[in-house]
């Protein structure tokens, strides 16, 4: 840990996103419980008030919306759902993925044909066209949003398990753990996974920002999360209407999901730098300076 705190430290850009992310992680988790009762509080006195507006009180520092609702308040509750959603959608995909990517790369014949070709079906459609027609057919909810979002992402993680397996499986110490007599289950699991789990790691990182916007964007056009619960993109769409005389309506929130996009994305890169040893350099190399 103390060797990972100073490499993150040698990286000022990933550190500063590492902080956003855990501001983000403390108002999922406390949020809703210091700021509920501001989000949902309708003010008539501060309808699109804007902001720096300390006329009622410092929640409304980022303005109010249509209904006179601090929009601080709204930002720091809907980061709830906004990042429930994408953390489930994500951890199911990546469970799902990952198991059927180790079979198809440890064994060769049928079985592994056909989860591949169930990758290439499901890649052949374009994942957010997908989701739109999946939930127009289906009830826009929660879970079928979170279904939805996880089966469209299962073959990327497929394809890059399957492709680190095939790589993995022919190295020396897993022929001797085969010579040994050890099984293929404990093989998979002992000596191949956590050799690609890193790289895995890495793509959900950058799969959870992809999943968050793709939250958004069905948010926006209103399948995703619906009122009276509320999240980033719901927010966005509910202020698209006043963009011309209430910019701050979709822009705080909007501001909201860049960074945690951008925050995510450092995140990701600094972690490939840093479980590859070729290029743990680059931060050895900042270090020294």
């Amino acid at each position: 840990m103390r060797q990972a705190f100073v490499l993150l430290w040698r990286d000022k850009f990933t550190f500063a996103a590492v902080l956003f992310l855990l501001a983000v992680v403390f108002c999922v988790f406390f949020g809703n419980y210091f700021f509920g009762q501001y989000a949902n509080a309708i003010n008539l006195r501060a309808r699109n008030a804007p902001p720096l507006s300390f006329a009622n009180g410092w929640m409304f520092i980022l303005g109010g919306d249509a209904l006179g609702r601090a929009i601080l308040a709204r930002v720091i509750v809907g980061a709830q759902n906004t990042m429930a959603v994408a953390a489930a959608a994500v951890i199911c995909s990546f469970v799902v993925g990952v198991t059927l990517g180790l079979v198809a790369g440890y064994r060769d014949g049928w079985v592994g044909n056909v989860i591949m070709r169930f990758a290439d079906v499901l890649m052949s459609f374009p994942s957010l066209l997908l989701a739109l027609i999946v939930l127009y057919i289906l009830e826009p909810a929660v879970s079928n949003v979170v279904l939805v979002l996880a089966i469209t992402r299962v073959p990327i993680y497929i394809r890059t398990t399957r492709a680190e397996v095939l790589e993995v499986r022919e190295r020396m110490f897993v022929t001797a753990a085969r010579v040994m007599g050890a099984s293929s289950t404990r093989i998979v699991r002992r000596h191949i996974l956590p050799m690609v789990l890193p790289t895995l790691v890495t793509i959900a990182t950058l799969e959870f920002a992809l999943v968050m916007l793709a939250e958004s964007t069905l948010s926006f056009l209103g399948l995703g999360i619906q009122p009276p619960a509320f999240s980033w993109g719901l927010m966005v769409a509910q202020g698209q209407n006043y963009l011309s005389i209430a910019w701050w309506l979709a822009f705080w929130p909007g501001l909201a999901i860049t960074l945690t996009a951008t925050s995510l994305n450092l995140l990701a890169n600094w972690l490939r730098i840093v479980t590859d040893p070729v290029q743990r350099w680059r931060l050895d190399a900042r270090g020294e300076k």
